[in-house]
């Protein structure tokens, strides 16, 4: 007798992340990664990725084209909980709570040079995987963290190291940033 394997579902990301703006910036450069629950797995594809050092462009828009291809499929034997808005409706003794769904997100994380030409971190942002077919086009806010003190400014400013994330994953999941300050950057 043949046992009964679980069976899964294939979640495909293929796009490209098309361009910033960034209007007091130029000569910037975008990473990608995704975070992801347990109950999800890489099959295809890159999971990271770097993209070219771009220049504004010379219209009106000075958009930072990347046009950088991203091509992954995801693997899961439990899609409750995956929604567009990213999060999942539970019933409590107190009534309805939203909680983050684990479904794959995308991290992007910006960076150029400082005026001592340092890269530093120039924007974080995340966000959710659409789950219905078809064409999505995604526009993500970004923010950069910030020091707490004027010393602290003052200090990250003269020695070149303003304040960023040790691992951008970080910026995908609620936990462990209740202190951290944020500048949102206007985009």
């Amino acid at each position: 007798m043949a046992t009964a394997s679980p069976s899964v579902f294939l979640l495909m990301v293929n796009g490209q992340v098309e361009s910033a703006q960034f209007p007091e910036y130029d000569d910037l450069y975008c990473k990608y990664c995704f975070v992801y629950g347990q109950d999800w797995a890489p099959t295809a594809g890159l999971e990271e990725g770097i993209s070219q050092i771009t220049s504004k462009s010379q219209d009106v828009r000075q958009a930072l084209v990347w046009n950088f291809p991203i091509d992954v499929t995801f693997k899961s034997t439990n899609p409750y909980g995956c929604c567009a808005a990213g999060l999942l409706e539970v019933q409590s003794a107190s009534g309805l709570v939203a909680t983050p769904v684990k479904g794959p997100q995308i991290v992007l994380s910006v960076y150029g040079p400082d005026v001592f030409g340092n890269d530093v971190v120039r924007g974080y942002g995340a966000v959710h995987v659409p789950f219905s077919p078809g064409r999505h086009k995604r526009t993500i806010p970004m923010f950069v963290p910030e020091s707490t003190s004027k010393l602290q400014k003052f200090t990250s400013w003269f020695m070149g190291r303003r304040p960023e994330y040790t691992d951008p994953k970080v910026v995908a999941q609620g936990e462990g940033r209740e202190a951290t300050f944020r500048a949102v950057c206007q985009r």
